[in-house]
Formats: structure tokens, sequence, C-alpha cells
């Protein structure tokens, strides 16, 4: 895991200065629970470090000799394993990666080759090396809600996000599109942006769920340039995207 301290969100540029009205809009929204920090979604502070790690099941590389010899010792590896629904676990494809947080309850694939960041504000962050725009960022904070559609359409809670959490004041965005999907009778909005900077366009999706007693927040996107690229991939990534229960 690679500790990155001038990785600045978009979120984490803004909301440092966010002033109390923007705070009252996000009480109104409902998406803090009294006695909460008040911070927007996407940048919560956490106090903790939650350390995962994505392995693929022992069966599929072990041999059945080689399975029963080192059973014993991998066993209550499996057992656990097999607690999470496979309906709820991102599934192995070409070119990704799954990784599952168990504490939080949440699964998605990353694409092959990024690495693991620590940002302070994320509750984890998967980044390209060499193209520091193309991440892929997940952010909690509690909400009192029990169902994302308790916000509004998708296309009102997009706008909302794009507007006062998911770009800068400085920033020129663009909602491109919003639409609804159910999974497992739990709904998620997912949406593309664009946000334009001075000196660079980011091309951008995000999806987000209610669960657990929590608003989620997953964005991933690239440069502008290399959204064509990008997109086959960077839409993957906010498709596996599920909770489950915990």
């Amino acid at each position: 895991m690679v500790l990155v301290q001038n990785y600045i969100t978009p979120c984490q540029a803004y909301l440092p200065n966010a002033s109390s009205s923007q705070v009252d809009v996000m009480h109104q929204l409902g998406w803090f629970r009294s006695g909460h920090n008040r911070r927007a979604p996407g940048c919560v502070i956490r106090s903790e470090n939650v350390t995962e790690t994505s392995t693929s099941p022992c069966q599929d590389r072990l041999g059945r000799r080689q399975f029963l010899a080192v059973g014993p010792t991998i066993a209550p590896l499996l057992l656990m394993t097999s607690q999470i629904p496979t309906s709820f676990a991102a599934e192995n494809k070409k070119g990704f990666l799954p990784v599952t947080d168990k504490k939080d309850g949440y699964s998605f694939l990353y694409p092959f080759g990024w690495q693991e960041v620590v940002v302070e504000g994320e509750d984890k962050v998967f980044k390209d090396v060499i193209e520091p725009l193309e991440s892929a960022s997940v952010n909690l904070v509690p909400s009192s809600k029990e169902d994302i559609r308790d916000f509004g359409s998708p296309q009102q809670v997009a706008e909302t996000l794009i507007k006062k959490f998911l770009a800068s004041p400085s920033q020129k965005t663009k909602l491109i599109e919003a639409s609804e999907r159910i999974v497992d009778g739990k709904t998620y909005y997912t949406f593309e942006f664009v946000a334009q900077a001075p000196n660079y366009t980011r091309h951008a999706l995000t999806v987000v769920c209610i669960g657990n007693g929590k608003f989620y927040t997953l964005t991933t996107g690239a440069n502008e340039r290399r959204w064509g690229k990008m997109k086959d991939r960077l839409h993957t990534v906010v498709d596996s995207f599920q909770i489950f229960n915990v």
C-alpha cells in the first residue's frame, strides 16, 4: 500500500472551506445523523484504516491432493469467505481485481495495475500511478435514510452531489446521464458527468447507495483525453459496486 500525501480529490479541495449554508444543505438532505461530524459524502474522516486483502478462493488454485493436505490450515479462511453471499461478492473478471470490505459491507472491481493508496477522508482509494486522474474512491457517511430514493430521482441526487460535493466551485460541470438499477432489493443510482478545471477536464462516473445506516459513494474517472480508452473499464468498476448487510 502506498501513502499519498498530495493526492487531492475534488471534494477534498472543496469541503474544508465549506460555508455554514453548505453544511445546512447537507443536514437538510439527511446525510448525517445528529452527533456525527459535519462532512459531506465522500469526505468523512475515519479514525482507523481498514486493511484489505483480495485473494481468489483457494480451491481454484489447489489440486485435490494439495487441498486435502493443507485443508486444516485453510479451512477457517474458507469458512469465513463462504459467509459472504456470492451475490454480494465482486466476481473475478479478466483485467480486474476484486476488493471486499467485510467491515463496512461493500465490494467492487478495479483495473489490474492500479495501486491502493491512503488518502485522508477516503475509505478506500485505488489509482493509476502514471495517470493521476484515473482512480476509484469509496466514501461513507452515516445516514438516517433507508433508500437512496428518499433523496429524489437519480438526476436530482446527481446534480446535488456534483454541484455541492464532487467538484469544486471553480469547475464547470455537466451531468451527462443518470440512471437507476436494483440489485438484490437495493437501489443504486449511477451517473456520468464531466468537471472542467482550468488545466484539465475529468470525465467521471459515480454510483451511490444506502445500506447499513450509511450513504455509500464510489467515484471513478479519467482525463477527458483518455475517456474513450478507459470508459468501458470505468463502467465495469461502477457496475460491479455492491453493498451487503453487516
